[in-house]
């Protein structure tokens, strides 16, 4: 079922999104202080693009340093994205086909939001990151 879902996200906003993150992780890398911004862009871009099967847990690790990264990445490219995955959601939860993908839409708001200090990982091991 999730390959399915996988397919028509990519085809409904799928492909949209992850390019929306490329940009932005491409224009983040443009500067040495944005190349961290740019991978964690480029992460959640690959996420974007297969969201069903896969789930974003925290690190156990990750500290301080990610916090104040979340609140820069926040003011530089987590805003706008966010808004992408707002407007796509709804947009899709006006057809009863598109209630999961928008769905899908608002839970990739909070990654990306604040995508440091996240992993993604694949549903059937949700603790493989601990």
């Amino acid at each position: 079922m999730k390959t399915v879902l996988n397919v028509i996200w990519l085809v409904l906003c799928g492909l949209w999104m992850c390019l929306g993150y490329l940009l932005a992780g491409a224009l983040l890398c443009l500067t040495i202080i944005g190349i961290p911004f740019g991978v964690a862009a480029f992460r959640i871009g690959i996420y974007a693009l297969w969201p069903f099967g896969y789930a974003a847990v925290e690190r156990p690790d990750a500290g301080a340093p990610s916090c104040v990264g979340n609140v820069l990445w926040l003011v530089l490219a987590g805003w706008w994205l966010a808004l992408g995955h707002v407007l796509t959601g709804i947009a899709l939860c006006v057809t009863i086909i598109g209630i999961p993908l928008g769905f899908a839409n608002f839970k990739l708001i909070p990654v990306s939001l604040m995508p440091l200090g996240k992993e993604i990982v694949p549903t059937d091991r949700p603790f493989a990151a601990r």
